[in-house]
C-alpha cells in the first residue's frame, strides 16, 4: 500500500500543483471563500466524491467512503488567505490586490485534495471512511474550527461514527521540502491579544506637575508587567506577553490624556492562561493607579493552546518514517505560533504536524505571513501521499 500511494500521489502531482496555483491566484478572505469553496467541490466531484457545501457559510466536507467496515478518520485544510499585499514576483502571484495565501493554506487545500484523489482511489482498501474538513476562517477569531464543530464536523452523521481521530497538516519553510515534522503534547500556543488603555491628564510638558501624565505610567506599568510571566507564572508552563506598539498622540511639549499599549499573551497552559489575564488587569490598574491614573485593560481571547494527542502523535511520527525515512523526520520543538486546529483536538483525539517546503538553494525561506512567502512545490508530492498514507494506516489501526 505504501508504494501504491507513493505512485499515485506522483501520478497526481502536476494536477495538485495546478491547483495550488489556480487557489492562490485568488486568494480569498475568511468566510469569503466561495471561489475557493466552489474548486475544492467542483474537484471532489471529478474524482467522484460528492461533497457538502455550505458548511459554516463556506466550508466543505466530504466523505471517501471505505471498501471494509471501520472508524471514521478525520483530515482538515484550511481554506482561507490574508490581507498582505504580495511580493514574490511569481508568474502564478495573487490576482487581488492586498490578499495573498501568505500562511500556505493554498498548499493545504491542494494537498487535501490530492490526498482525497489518492484515497479514493485505493477505497476498496480503507476500512472505514476518511472525512475530508475544507475550513473557511482559519486566520479570522474565533476561527472558523468553532463554526465547523458547531455544524457538526466532529458528529456523527448517516453511515458515518464520528471520528475516531483528526489530523492536520502545516507547511514549515525553515525545515526542507522533503521533512515532515511531528511533536506529542503541547506544540502550539494559545494566543490572546491585549489592550491596554491608561487615561491621565495631559497638557503642557513644560508644566508636568499640572498633569498626571500617561506616558510615564505606561512606561512604569509596561515594566511591571513583565512580572506576570517572571513571578506569577508556574515553574515550567511555557508563556510570554509582549508588547509590540505603544500609541502616545503626544509631541515634543505636548503630553496626552492617554496612552496605549498593544501585545499578545501566549501560553501552553489552559488554567495559566486565564488566571494569567486576571494578573494583567490587576497589575496595570494597580500601577496605573499609584500614579493618580486609570489603566483599563480588554483581552481578545484567541485560540487555545494546540496539544497534540500522544498517541495520534506518534502514528504520525511512524507513518512519516515509514514514507520519507527515520532522517527525514523532525522531532518539534513548541511553536509559539497559534492555530484554530486547537478547537479539534480539544475535543477529539488528534495531532498537527508540519510540512517542509523549504528550498534555501532556491530561495524560499521567507517565513509564513510575510509577502514574499512561497513554498517549494516539490513538496505538493509529499503531502497529498502522506496524508493519504496516515488516513489508511489511522484506520488499519482502528482509529486508535
Amino acid at each position: 500500500m505504501l508504494d501504491r500511494i507513493r505512485a499515485l500521489a506522483d501520478d497526481g502531482f502536476d494536477e495538485t500543483v495546478r491547483l495550488r496555483r489556480q487557489i492562490h491566484r485568488r486568494p480569498e478572505l475568511a468566510y469569503e471563500e466561495h471561489e475557493t469553496a466552489a474548486l475544492v467541490a467542483a474537484t471532489l466531484r471529478e474524482i467522484g466524491i460528492e461533497p457538502t457545501t455550505g458548511v459554516a457559510r463556506t466550508g466543505v466536507v466530504a466523505h471517501v467512503e471505505g471498501g471494509r467496515p471501520g472508524p471514521t478518520v478525520a483530515l482538515r485544510a484550511d481554506i482561507d488567505a490574508l490581507p498582505i499585499q504580495e511580493a514574490t514576483g511569481l508568474d502564478f502571484a495573487s490576482e487581488v490586490d492586498g490578499r495573498m495565501h501568505a500562511c500556505g493554506h493554498d498548499a493545504h487545500t491542494a494537498s487535501l485534495l490530492g490526498a482525497a484523489r489518492v484515497l479514493h482511489a485505493v477505497r476498496a482498501d480503507l476500512a472505514g471512511a476518511v472525512r475530508l474538513i475544507f475550513q473557511p476562517s482559519e486566520e479570522k477569531i474565533p476561527g472558523g474550527a468553532v463554526a465547523m464543530i458547531e455544524a457538526g464536523v466532529l458528529d456523527a452523521t448517516g453511515d458515518h461514527p464520528a471520528p475516531a481521530q483528526i489530523f492536520g497538516q502545516h507547511v514549515f519553510p525553515s525545515l526542507p521540502a522533503g521533512m515532515l515534522g511531528v511533536r506529542p503534547g503541547p506544540f502550539m500556543a494559545s494566543a490572546d491579544e491585549v489592550y491596554i488603555t491608561i487615561r491621565g491628564r495631559g497638557g503642557h510638558a513644560a508644566a508636568p506637575h499640572e498633569l498626571v501624565d500617561p506616558v510615564l505610567v505606561q512606561a512604569h506599568v509596561l515594566t511591571a508587567l513583565q512580572a506576570v510571566v517572571s513571578r506569577h507564572r508556574p515553574p515550567g508552563v511555557p508563556s510570554l506577553l509582549s508588547f509590540g506598539r505603544v500609541e502616545a498622540d503626544g509631541a515634543t511639549n505636548v503630553v496626552p490624556d492617554a496612552v496605549r499599549l498593544v501585545g499578545t499573551f501566549r501560553s501552553m497552559d489552559e488554567a495559566w492562561r486565564f488566571e494569567a489575564h486576571e494578573h494583567v488587569r490587576r497589575i496595570a490598574a494597580h500601577t496605573a493607579e499609584a500614579f493618580g491614573a486609570t489603566a483599563e485593560t480588554e483581552i481578545l481571547v484567541g485560540y487555545p493552546a494546540l496539544v497534540n494527542d500522544d498517541a495520534a502523535a506518534a502514528a504520525v511520527r511512524a507513518a512519516a518514517v515509514d514514507y520519507v525515512g527515520e532522517a527525514c523526520v523532525e522531532d518539534l520543538p513548541m511553536w509559539y505560533a497559534s492555530e484554530d486546529f486547537a478547537s479539534y483536538t480539544q475535543r477529539v483525539p488528534g495531532a498537527f504536524y508540519v510540512l517542509g517546503v523549504g528550498n534555501e538553494a532556491a530561495g524560499i525561506t521567507h517565513g509564513l505571513h510575510t509577502p514574499r512567502m512561497t513554498v517549494d512545490e516539490e513538496a505538493l508530492r509529499l503531502g497529498p501521499g502522506f496524508m493519504a498514507y496516515l488516513a489508511w494506516r489511522a484506520l488499519e489501526s482502528g482509529g486508535a
